[in-house]
């Protein structure tokens, strides 16, 4: 599988320098959607994968801190055009594209949520109905949808979504580096 895999994480932070240590390509998109819908669609043109495999962290005030879970779900929590009566998280004439887009499972033995993407630091209950929150996921999805490239993403539970978030997440990070290069290293 990893011949026709691309490996996409957000920020060196998350990966901390150890998959790069291993040898293995990382390819950073910067923080938020628009970034990361750029760079996605870059990786995908440049390598041709068949699979994008995201890896990154996330908050979430469901899941315990120092989880790894597999996002099977992703929702824009920031798209708002509900003045104009849309619901939260639709994108207004893009019929193509659900407010939601799913993903197929991968890994059997990890918890699977609902990720809300937005920018903006998470760190209170969001408006739409997710149990964790990152920054360019729904974006990514989305890219990999319209090309027809198979997703799957794993984010590490780093903080709470909550006021010492921004603290937690950057304490966090080398644990999270190590799970997700575990995990990656047995697919």
């Amino acid at each position: 599988m990893k011949k026709d895999l691309a490996l996409m994480m957000a920020l060196p932070n998350e990966s901390k320098g150890l998959f790069e240590q291993e040898n293995i390509q990382v390819h950073y998109s910067g923080i938020g959607k628009i970034n990361a819908a750029f760079k996605t669609y870059e990786v995908i043109q440049k390598t041709g994968c068949k699979t994008l495999f995201n890896l990154g962290s996330a908050g979430s005030s469901v899941f315990d801190a120092h989880a790894l879970i597999e996002v099977t779900r992703f929702v824009q929590r920031d798209m708002d055009v509900s003045p104009l009566g849309f619901e939260i998280g639709v994108t207004p004439m893009d019929e193509h594209f659900p407010a939601a887009i799913d993903l197929e499972p991968y890994f059997p033995h990890l918890q699977q949520g609902i990720c809300g993407t937005g920018d903006s630091f998470e760190t209170g209950k969001p408006k739409i109905d997710c149990n964790l929150v990152d920054m360019e996921g729904y974006a990514i999805a989305k890219v990999c949808k319209k090309l027809d490239v198979r997703l799957i993403s794993v984010k590490y539970i780093t903080d709470g979504a909550n006021d010492t978030a921004h603290l937690d997440w950057e304490e966090n990070l080398l644990l999270g580096a190590r799970k997700l290069l575990s995990l990656y290293q047995d697919i």
